[in-house]
């Protein structure tokens, strides 16, 4: 039987570089695919309509887990495709469903997240016009 610190793995990186990958990855993402950068500019937007309506803290971190669960899903999907991509160039028709599902998980959580955007700032805006 081994022992406890036989079984765990070593680690190869410190904590800093594991931050510094995981700012890396995001940066490359960001830089290069166009839905990341839609998803991005969206959030800006939705983060001004906030300050200049003054949502509530409960609005505001109901909006911020919409955001960071829209950004942080659709680097999950640009992780699979790149995965998918890696794994196979011929078309294959389960890397296709792989992605077309990846895909499809963002779009759910897209519409979901202009539900919630509808909810909060609807009432806020036709007060606003009014």
């Amino acid at each position: 039987m081994n022992s406890g610190s036989q079984d765990r793995k070593v680690r190869k990186h410190s904590v800093l570089k594991s931050f510094a990958f995981a700012f890396s990855g995001i940066r490359a993402a960001v830089l290069n695919e166009r839905n990341l950068q839609i998803h991005s500019a969206v959030s800006i937007a939705v983060i001004m309509f906030g300050v200049f309506f003054g949502i509530s803290s409960l609005e505001w971190m109901i909006i911020l887990l919409a955001i960071g669960g829209m950004l942080s899903l659709e680097l999950l999907n640009t992780a699979i495709e790149r995965v998918v991509d890696l794994a196979t160039e011929e078309y294959h028709p389960l890397a296709k469903q792989a992605k077309d599902i990846a895909a499809g998980a963002v779009l759910v959580y897209a519409i979901v997240s202009v539900i919630i955007g509808g909810v909060i700032f609807l009432p806020k805006i036709l007060i606003f016009l009014q």
